[in-house]
């Protein structure tokens, strides 16, 4: 820490030695050039080359020459963007998901420990950008990360989630950022804004694992989604069967997490509404499965949860080809939990290899419709003059093998190099 906060003096002693009316330094440029550029947006540059100053990129273009990295048989393509994670999950020393009674629990460190590591996972897969849903600590991360104190990729977060309850709780047994009423949830919509979220998380079925109901009241969702959208942010809502969607559609929200019941008619209605639909088809109940062992007996990760969970892995893909087939805007939004961080390109290539995505689709849902998503496509998600930085280098041409995704041999982000 003392050796950083020497660095950082330096840098400011340097700034602030300019003498009045002089230019201040140019940043250094930097040129990239590789067999392919791909910009994010559907078109690819054979032989390309990315200059960047500073933070911003400056060209992508086809000159001869000498350059400051020439990364050969690679395609540089934006950094990638994951629009739902919970960077906070984590297994405990013990191996196990959640504290359960008897064990010790973790410390502050080995929990700061953790989460840094999925960080670092994220980061170093080639996802420079991601959307967290939602705890309160990702604050601290968000703003650690912004003022180059922590490394790890760029955050937005909700900050929370916010609950609906059915009926007002006793007194006393109100748990936090829980709310019944339309007042009191349009109230929450407005701590939140104040409180500095990017979005808005909320619910309006149950978890798959308890069937994926619609479990609220529609004048709840309207109340939510609608104060949502009067504060100037996204509501991003967690739905399951048509049920919980279609009220999702009627209360104006913004985007659907998950929806492993779509049927047709709310797949149309998504449509009709230009909505988007994050699906999240290929990594979290992989992982669930996988690290079964790590979440039986925590919550509802039992017997029955793994049935439901197990059954509905086959039965994602279809849907996501109807929804594909329907014209949804589909970003690239994973769900990642503990075990998962790091492995967040297995969602595009279940995408395209099980859903029927051209490859070429799946990178942009990742890239510039993902940014899109979070209302920056005019900031990163695409490689083009003007825009922040963050590129990626995978070996070989994900659009001819979309699992080179998982090949990242470079990453940087606003113009600085990671990987």
């Amino acid at each position: 820490m003392k050796l950083r906060l020497l660095a950082l003096g330096v840098a400011v002693l340097s700034v602030s030695s300019v003498a009045p009316g002089a230019q201040a330094p140019t940043p250094d440029v930097v040129t990239f050039r590789a067999a392919r550029v791909l910009d994010g947006r559907g078109k690819t540059i054979t032989n390309g080359v990315v200059e960047v100053r500073g933070s911003k990129i400056v060209a992508v273009d086809q000159r001869k020459g000498p350059v400051t990295h020439d990364l050969g048989n690679v395609t540089l393509m934006p950094g990638m963007i994951d629009v739902h994670v919970h960077i906070d999950w984590h297994f405990q020393p013990n191996g196990l998901y959640g504290f359960r009674p008897g064990n010790q629990r973790e410390t502050p460190e080995q929990t700061a420990s953790a989460v840094q590591a999925n960080l670092d996972a994220t980061l170093d897969a080639g996802f420079t950008t991601i959307q967290t849903l939602g705890s309160s600590g990702d604050k601290g991360l968000r703003d650690q990360i912004n003022s180059g104190t922590r490394r790890g990729p760029r955050i937005l977060s909700s900050l929370g989630q916010l609950q609906m309850r059915q009926a007002a709780p006793a007194q006393g047994e109100r748990p936090a950022r829980a709310a019944t009423t339309p007042d009191e949830l349009r109230a929450m919509v407005r701590q939140y804004k104040a409180s500095g979220a990017d979005a808005i998380k909320t619910f309006a079925a149950g978890s798959i694992r308890d069937g994926g109901k619609f479990n609220v009241k529609p004048e709840q969702l309207d109340a939510v989604c609608g104060e949502a959208k009067a504060q100037g942010l996204r509501a991003i809502v967690h739905a399951h069967d048509p049920d919980s969607i279609m009220a999702a559609v009627n209360a104006g929200c913004d985007q659907v997490e998950h929806g492993a019941y779509a049927d047709d008619g709310s797949i149309a209605a998504m449509k009709a509404a230009n909505m988007y639909f994050d699906p999240n088809i290929g990594l979290v109940l992989q992982n669930y499965i996988e690290n079964k062992d790590k979440y039986m007996g925590s919550g509802n990760y039992d017997e029955a949860g793994f049935a439901f969970m197990e059954k509905a892995v086959a039965t994602l893909p279809p849907i996501f080809n109807k929804a594909l087939k329907a014209g949804l805007r589909m970003p690239m939004g994973t769900d990642a939990v503990a075990g998962a961080h790091g492995q967040n390109a297995r969602e595009i290539i279940v995408r395209v290899k099980d859903g029927g995505q051209k490859p070429m689709d799946g990178i942009i849902g990742a890239t510039s419709l993902a940014a899109e998503s979070l209302r920056m496509g005019d900031t990163i998600g695409t490689l083009a003059a003007g825009y922040e930085a963050d590129i990626i280098a995978v070996a070989g041409d994900p659009t001819k093998d979309i699992t080179t995704l998982r090949k990242v041999t470079l990453v940087v982000k606003g113009g600085k190099k990671m990987k």
